[in-house]
């Protein structure tokens, strides 16, 4: 009988372990590539995600179980169901402060996006030292307080104000531009097409320096003016852009309170109420309900603004960003 080596010893405990290894191994469960990289990600999106549930999710649940309920803070809290909800679709006034909320957005968003565009585009071509002081330049409104600048537009329309002195230049005026009912709004939506332009533009140069300058080289050889390179070229490219302009600035828009609330608190006869303004001045009203009646129409606006988003991003198909 011959006598094993210690090299066959060896090789046959490799051989004889080796197979038992490779099958716990094979049967040990392997994460998929996508699903570690799907995990890091949601592990990354939780914080946010936490947060979100925190301070707007849960509040807006214990919202809306709270405005089926009679709230005062001198008696105990009394289920009504659908009542405030009944008595804020009853009030006109809540209805004349959407009105006037859509009437004012129309005012400011496109007319704001329009200037935005033209003051972008002017300063694409300009030298990289004097595109650099017409940022900070644009961008100045933007870290200006809303009552500020309400304050300051309030002096401007005075009857000595600036405006009305321009006006008596060309032998017009004075105008009471805050006490007019047919003039009050437009003079509120001045000052928010200001504040809004330094953000509006910044966003809008970004999307212009990001479509490359072979398609208006092109379009040049071609004879195409600006216009035409604007609605050809410019537009189509920035559509996703413009549609977040738009929503967001909508949004932002018919929410506005600061303006209204200083330049006119709301008035003349209720024409520069907006929907926030409307909801401030119930909640600080005399009643004792008053905090259920402006939850209540806090919420009702909440959907009247999921519904226009709605509709706009049904209207206006954004389209899908593609790398490379």
């Amino acid at each position: 009988m011959s006598a094993i080596t210690p090299t066959e010893t060896i090789t046959g405990q490799v051989a004889g372990v080796s197979p038992g290894l490779r099958r716990r191994r094979a049967q040990s469960p392997r994460v998929a590539k996508h699903l570690r990289s799907n995990r890091t990600a949601y592990l990354m999106i939780a914080p946010m995600v936490i947060l979100l549930s925190i301070f707007v999710i849960w509040p807006l649940i214990y919202a809306v179980y709270l405005s089926f309920f009679k709230i005062s803070f001198y008696k105990g809290s009394e289920f009504v169901g659908l009542q405030y909800y009944m008595f804020v679709l009853q009030d006109p006034k809540f209805w004349n402060s959407l009105v006037v909320g859509i009437e004012f957005a129309a005012m400011v968003v496109p007319a704001g996006m329009v200037i935005s565009l033209l003051l972008a585009s002017f300063i694409k071509v300009l030298s990289k030292r004097m595109a650099s002081f017409m940022k900070v330049t644009v961008y100045v409104p933007a870290v200006i307080s809303t009552v500020v600048a309400s304050v300051l537009f309030l002096f401007m329309y005075q009857d000595q104000g600036v405006i009305n002195w321009f006006l008596s230049l060309l032998n017009a005026g004075p105008v009471a531009w805050l006490n007019n009912p047919g003039t009050a709004l437009p003079a509120i939506a001045v000052p928010a097409i200001w504040l809004g332009l330094g953000i509006t533009t910044l966003i809008m140069l970004a999307g212009l320096l990001d479509i490359p300058d072979s398609y208006y080289e092109s379009a040049e050889l071609d004879g195409a003016g600006f216009f035409k390179r604007t609605f050809y070229i410019t537009i189509p490219l920035l559509k996703n852009i413009l549609l977040y302009l738009f929503v967001t600035g909508f949004t932002a828009a018919i929410q506005m309170l600061d303006l209204p609330l200083v330049m006119t608190n709301g008035g003349p006869v209720n024409a520069t109420t907006t929907p926030n303004l409307f909801i401030f001045n119930n909640f600080r009203g005399a009643t004792p309900y008053a905090t259920s009646f402006s939850l209540t129409t806090a919420l009702l606006l909440f959907v009247v603004l999921g519904l226009i988003s709605v509709l706009v991003f049904r209207l206006i198909n954004s389209d899908k960003a593609v790398d490379g």
